[in-house]
C-alpha cells in the first residue's frame, strides 16, 4: 500500500490534526517528517482539547503506531512533557518511534535563536524563539547533535564540544552573553537517554517494511507550502520543507512509494509572525475571522493575521505539492457573513497577476482582486453532508474547488472530530 502526504497549503494552521486524526483510524503508521515543537496542533475528541506541538497527531489513534522521522528537529524537554500530558490524559504513547538521525535541539539552540531574533530589530523574522532555525543551520553546517549521539557519551561529548567553540564566539563577542560550558549541555542531553532509549528505531527501515507489507503510511507535515524554506515567502519562512517534496527526504521513503497528496485549505485565510499576506484584513472582519475561528497559534499563542480566501496560493499550493486531494477546513466561521470575498487574482503595478508572483517584491506589494460570492446564515456544523450544506455553502465550496485546481475531498464544518463531510475518499 502506497503512502499518502498531508500538507498545510496556506502558511500553516489550516487544521492539518484534524484532517491526520480523521484519517488515523484507517492508517497504521502516522510520520511527522520536519519542523519542531515551531508547529502545532489541535484535535478535539467529544469534550477534550488535545494541543500537540511535536508529536504525530496519530498518537490520538488507538492502534496506529505514530513516528517521528529523520527530518525533525527534537527539543527533548518539550518531547517528555507532551508524552506525560498526554499520559495524564489516558492516552497511550507507548507506541512512539524517533529516528535515530533526527537532529537535538540543545539549550544553546534556544538561546541562539532568541538573541539573534532580537538582534535583528526591525528586520525580525517572527520565530517561535524556540531554537528551530539554529538546530537546522547546525544541521546543514554538520554540527548538529543527532538522537543517536546520546547513547555515546564520548561522541557527545566531541559533538557539543565542537559546536559550542563556534557558538561562544558568536555568544560572547557578537551578543554579549555567558559562554555555554560543554559540560552542562551534555549532562542535560545525557539525563534524557535511558528514558529515549526505547523509543528510538532506524524509522526508514521500519516504514518501508511496513510499506512493503501493504499497510498504510500517512506522512504528516508542520507548517505550509507558504513557509517551505525554499518554496516560501523567504525570508519569512521556517528552516525546513512543509511540502510534499520534503517528505521523502524528512521520512527515508521514496517518492514512487507516495500516491497521494493531500492539502489543508480554510475556507480562509490566516498566518503567523512577519511577512507578505495580501488578503490580510484590518478591518472589522479580520477581528471577525479571528474570534468566530478562534485564531491563537497553539504553540506560540499568539494572534493570528486574518484574511480572506486567497485562490492564487490555493493553485500555487496545489502545483508546488502536486495536490491530489484538498481538505478544506473552518467553513462554519463564514456562516452569517452575507457576501464573502474571494481573491482571484492580484494587482502588481497596474496589472493583473493571475499567479503568486515569483518576485518578493512583487509579492509584498500585491493588491487582491476580490469576487464576491453570496453567503448563508443557517449554523451549519450539525451538516452531515455535502447536499445538506445550504446552496450558497455548496457553491462556494465549489468555486474555491475550481479556482484552486483540485478536488475538495473534505470539509471541516465544526471543531469537533467527528465535523467533517467527505465528497470523496481520500485514502
Amino acid at each position: 500500500m502506497p503512502a499518502v502526504v498531508l500538507v498545510g497549503a496556506q502558511w500553516g494552521d489550516e487544521g492539518k490534526g484534524k484532517a491526520t486524526d480523521l484519517l488515523g483510524d484507517r492508517v497504521d503508521y502516522v510520520v511527522r517528517y520536519q519542523g519542531g515543537n515551531n508547529a502545532g496542533h489541535t484535535v478535539v475528541i467529544g469534550d477534550k482539547k488535545f494541543a500537540l506541538h511535536l508529536l504525530p497527531s496519530g498518537i490520538l489513534t488507538p492502534g496506529c503506531i505514530p513516528v517521528i522521522g529523520n527530518g525533525v528537529v527534537v527539543d527533548l524537554e518539550v518531547l517528555f512533557r507532551e508524552i506525560d500530558g498526554l499520559n495524564e490524559k489516558g492516552v497511550d504513547t507507548s507506541k512512539l518511534l524517533i529516528s535515530a538521525n533526527a537532529h537535538i535541539i540543545t539549550p544553546y539552540h534556544v538561546t541562539v535563536d532568541k538573541v539573534s531574533e532580537r538582534f535583528l530589530g526591525k528586520r525580525a523574522i517572527g520565530t517561535t524563539g524556540r531554537g528551530i532555525g539554529p538546530t537546522y543551520g547546525d544541521k546543514i553546517g554538520r554540527l548538529g547533535i543527532r538522537v543517536q549521539d546520546l547513547f555515546d557519551e564520548s561522541i557527545l561529548t566531541q559533538k557539543v564540544e565542537g559546536a559550542l567553540h563556534q557558538k561562544n564566539e558568536l555568544l560572547v563577542k557578537v551578543y554579549n552573553r555567558a559562554a555555554v560550558k560543554t559540560s552542562d549541555v551534555v549532562e542535560h542531553l545525557l539525563s534524557f537517554a535511558e528514558r529515549l532509549r526505547p523509543m528510538v528505531a532506524d524509522t526508514s527501515l521500519v516504514l518501508n517494511n511496513a510499506l512493503d507489507e501493504g499497510k498504510t503510511v500517512l506522512l504528516e507535515g508542520g507548517q505550509g507550502t507558504l513557509l517551505d524554506v525554499d518554496h516560501g515567502t523567504y525570508p519569512f519562512v521556517t528552516s525546513s520543507s512543509p511540502i510534499s517534496g520534503g517528505a521523502t527526504t524528512g521520512s527515508g521513503i521514496g517518492p514512487t512509494k507516495i500516491s497521494g497528496v493531500i492539502g489543508i485549505l480554510k475556507a480562509y485565510t490566516t498566518r503567523v509572525g512577519a511577512g507578505p499576506f495580501p488578503t490580510e484584513l484590518f478591518d472589522e472582519w479580520g477581528e471577525y475571522l479571528r474570534k468566530q475561528g478562534g485564531e491563537v497559534g497553539t504553540t506560540t499563542g499568539r494572534e493570528r493575521r486574518c484574511g480572506w480566501f486567497d485562490a492564487p496560493i490555493a493553485r500555487y499550493a496545489t502545483r508546488i505539492n502536486g495536490l491530489t486531494d484538498i481538505f478544506l477546513t473552518k467553513l462554519d466561521v463564514l456562516s452569517g457573513i452575507k457576501e464573502i470575498p474571494v481573491c482571484v487574482a492580484y494587482e502588481v503595478d497596474g496589472k493583473r497577476v493571475d499567479e503568486v508572483p515569483v518576485s518578493q517584491t512583487d509579492f509584498h506589494h500585491a493588491k487582491p482582486m476580490y469576487e464576491m460570492f453570496p453567503g448563508w446564515e443557517e449554523d451549519i456544523t450539525s451538516v452531515t453532508s455535502f447536499e445538506e450544506l445550504p446552496q450558497n455553502a455548496q457553491d462556494y465550496v465549489l468555486a474555491l474547488e475550481k479556482m484552486s485546481g483540485t478536488r475538495i475531498s473534505a470539509i471541516g464544518v465544526g471543531p469537533d472530530r467527528n465535523a467533517t463531510l467527505v465528497r470523496h475518499e481520500m485514502l
